[in-house]
């Protein structure tokens, strides 16, 4: 092999490694970005107190602050049955509901930007068939894409899977967005509030129609991919012809694993199944997962706390993380920013201000942050003021559904916000 020729693969090769292995938020001590890591305890108490009561089986806590993380902990386990297995700082969570922030609202966002679609655009005009408003004088009000934004569409909160298994084959997202397009509206557009994973949904299909993309490799290449969130990705599934439920693809981040060691290793297991199993690298959503078939835009996503981390200090930094940009300043802005049809209910274009959800916010937080969370125990919780994040990462529907987690997400916040002692 000539040298030129050498110098060119070896070149190829690091570059490969470069891209496959993204620039980390750096990990420095809680003084380095005026936090005291002695107040930091309070929040280590009250994980620790919900894991000792087994009302969690563990967390992983990242406070962002100044482009750094600030704190960076793991509690208790990532799971506990059928055998107990120690949680790490890398475990991978199942999202849940943060995917609708964290992946479907910045898509959106991105292609406003680009030029592509408006958010006054009716919803109509990307799905045919998605029926408006029509109130009882047979007077039509037009659904609008940021009625899907900010949850005042008038969509229902779910749909029946069981309905769905029986109507249609599974997965089908078109049989799910055929659905969607028929249900009966709750109530006209901008005169209520129903949080709604099928909003979400739709808003899928409007980014995979205009993109040409799935929401998978859409997020991959404008959102994960540029800002080296390498642990961060939707997770394909479908029944296999014996009906068991599998994997079809495998994450972004099986390509770093050592070899030998499987993908799943690192992820964080939810629900016990009829079957003794407990779902672990396939989504807890039953809609994602078994009509959407893992790839979602109300639930579907896998992340690590430092994958968010990173997410949290692009937002903080107008949309932008070591010199890639995945949103303009204003587009940025606009995530946590409630719009003035919206002012009434506290909802952004894809996150939550001050509406009844956002309780994770905590008291002490300035009343410009911004939040969400995920059935699953999961949430973010980012405040502009104090260029502060909180990010607690919990498996609560391990190894079974029913334990609640709304107290704990407001004292962990309290704490952090407690713990800031300096700019």
């Amino acid at each position: 092999m000539s040298f030129r020729k050498f110098s060119f693969v070896a070149t190829l090769l690091l570059c490969q490694t470069t891209c496959l292995l993204g620039k980390r938020l750096p990990v420095v001590a809680p003084e380095k970005v005026g936090l005291s890591s002695v107040l930091l305890q309070r929040a280590d108490s009250a994980i620790m107190n919900a894991v000792n009561e087994g009302e969690i089986p563990g967390a992983v806590l990242a406070v962002v602050r100044h482009n750094k993380i600030g704190y960076l902990k793991a509690y208790g386990n990532k799971q506990v049955w059928p055998e107990k297995i120690p949680m790490e700082t890398g475990t991978v969570f199942d999202m849940a509901s943060c995917s609708k922030s964290m992946s479907t609202a910045i898509s959106v966002l991105i292609l406003c930007q680009e030029g592509k679609i408006r958010l006054l655009d009716p919803v109509s005009l990307y799905v045919p068939g998605f029926q408006n408003w029509t109130d009882a004088d047979g007077e039509t009000t037009t659904i609008r894409i940021q009625h899907l934004l900010t949850h005042t569409s008038g969509l229902p909160a779910y749909a029946s899977v069981s309905e769905l298994e029986k109507k249609y084959s599974v997965p089908n997202p078109d049989g799910l967005i055929e659905h969607i397009c028929q249900m009966k509206r709750q109530f006209e557009p901008e005169t209520g509030f129903r949080y709604s994973c099928l909003n979400f949904i739709t808003l899928q299909r409007i980014v995979e129609k205009v993109s040409g993309q799935s929401l998978r490799d859409f997020a991959r290449s404008h959102i994960f991919g540029p800002l080296g969130m390498d642990y961060t990705d939707y997770i394909p599934c479908a029944p296999d012809e014996k009906g068991v439920w599998r994997n079809t693809d495998e994450p972004y981040w099986a390509r770093l694993m050592p070899e030998g060691k499987d993908w799943r290793s690192i992820v964080a297991p939810t629900t016990r199944q009829p079957d003794g199993t407990v779902l672990c690298g396939m989504v807890h959503d039953p809609l994602a997962r078994i009509m959407n078939g893992g790839i979602s835009g109300n639930a579907g996503v896998f992340t690590s706390a430092e994958d968010v981390a990173i997410l949290c200090a692009a937002l903080q930094n107008n949309g932008e993380w070591d010199g890639k940009r995945i949103l303009s300043p204003l587009s940025a802005q606009l995530l946590r920013t409630v719009p003035r049809f919206a002012e009434p209910f506290g909802r952004t274009y894809g996150w939550d201000n001050y509406s009844a959800y956002a309780s994770c916010n905590g008291d002490l937080f300035s009343s410009q942050t911004y939040c969400h969370t995920g059935f699953t125990g999961t949430e973010i919780v980012i405040d502009p003021v104090t260029d502060c994040s909180v990010i607690m990462l919990i498996n609560a529907v391990h190894p079974d559904e029913g334990h609640g987690v709304v107290r704990l997400r407001s004292i962990v916040s309290n704490a952090v916000a407690g713990s800031i002692i300096g700019d």
